[in-house]
């Protein structure tokens, strides 16, 4: 099984982050099976990782510099949900399951980002919403890694300067964009829809975290950005249109209007799962996110896990965005298990069936960019 080893940790702790002096720990947080969510193999992978990765850094703590400490959580239940008040340290030998906590062992959140500014979450449910929400009122910075798997060891050995490089270039475009015209091709026929990139500035994810009070994906290379939704008194948003999105053999069409999809018009078993989903919980499909990704110029593949898989290329996400800078929260939705962000990702491999014709930026100076062409990017690098 393919794994980095102690010295490639720590030179990979040092490019993310640039410790500061002063740090003097690290935490790494896995999150732990439920009566309510068993476990499977790859959790279990994902779990051996982690421990495997404390125990290389606590090895090298010379050349790190800091200490390292395997903290875990019992799991949310849901990507993106908010994160339980504590957490327990782990000191050794088998991983016990949620249920076995005991709670007079624990330790709040709030002290272990007291003590531990250096995060990597290495969970089965995505942390990266909490995290980033937990940032801004902590001094930490928080490498989120959700459905991390060894197949994706690969993509952290790229050139991360380089990534960021084009994913500051994307960023800057989304800056000066206030609206984006897709065309897709499917098919049942074409689908078009238009993002309102009004009152929103982007955000760059390039793989590197020096600064305090900030948390991204890792693996990374992805710009994005929250689609205006329409919070101002007499400013409606204007994202509308209809979006395709292609699971299985099947592709689920959602009428978007006001930056949220109000209905399913395709017919299936999962158009008419999601009719359903969206009727339960209508902040499911707020339009939460456009990004951007670029790593499949880097000769990297979808392997089916959203956190490597979205960076690529195009996606759009539904539900949650305050912690891109957004308007929808945990407080929007019918339960704490209900809150999501889940992404749609936008490459032949992921969605052979749905061709993404073109995407057009407009811009802040009354002149438009073609972003893409064909499904490839159409600016230059």
């Amino acid at each position: 099984m393919e794994r980095l080893d102690g010295p490639e940790l720590v030179a990979l702790v040092r490019r993310v982050f640039q410790p500061r002096p002063g740090e003097a720990a690290l935490a790494i947080l896995v999150d732990l099976p439920d009566a309510q969510v068993r476990d499977d193999a790859a959790w279990a992978v994902r779990r051996a990782i982690a421990q495997d990765w404390a125990a290389q850094l606590s090895a090298h703590r010379a050349e790190l510099g800091m200490d390292t400490r395997l903290a875990v959580y019992p799991n949310v239940h849901t990507n993106n949900g908010e994160l339980p008040e504590r957490a327990w340290f782990h000191a050794g030998g088998p991983l016990p399951s949620a249920d076995a906590l005991d709670p007079a062992a624990s330790v709040s959140f709030a002290d272990l980002y007291a003590t531990h500014p250096i995060l990597i979450a290495l969970t089965k449910f995505s942390a990266t919403a909490p995290l980033k929400m937990a940032a801004k009122k902590h001094p930490i910075r928080a490498a989120t890694m959700p459905g991390f798997g060894v197949d994706m060891i690969p993509a952290l050995r790229l050139d991360y300067t380089e990534v960021n490089r084009r994913v500051e270039l994307l960023k800057d475009l989304l800056d000066r964009a206030e609206g984006a015209d897709f065309r897709f091709e499917t098919p049942d026929g074409p689908c078009a829809l238009h993002v309102d990139l009004r009152h929103r500035a982007g955000h760059a994810s390039g793989g590197l975290l020096p600064n305090p009070g900030t948390a991204g994906n890792l693996p990374s290379g992805e710009a994005y950005i929250v689609p205006y939704e329409g919070e101002l008194a007499g400013d409606p948003s204007r994202t509308a249109g209809i979006m395709p999105v292609q699971f299985g053999s099947e592709i689920v069409r959602y009428r978007i209007e006001g930056n949220k999809a109000v209905a399913v018009i395709s017919e299936g078993p999962k158009s008419r799962e999601e009719a359903t989903h969206l009727a339960e919980e209508p902040t499911y499909g707020n339009l939460a996110e456009l990004g951007l990704g670029v790593l499949a110029a880097f000769g990297i593949k979808p392997i089916g896990e959203i956190l490597l898989d979205e960076k690529l290329g195009l996606h759009l996400a539904f539900g949650r965005s305050d912690h891109f800078g957004g308007q929808v929260g945990p407080k929007d939705f019918s339960s704490l298990e209900a809150v999501i962000h889940i992404d749609r990702v936008y490459v032949p491999e992921t969605q052979p069936d749905v061709k993404v014709v073109s995407v057009n930026l407009q811009m802040t100076d009354g002149n438009d960019t073609l972003l893409m062409r064909e499904g490839n990017y159409a600016v230059e690098f």
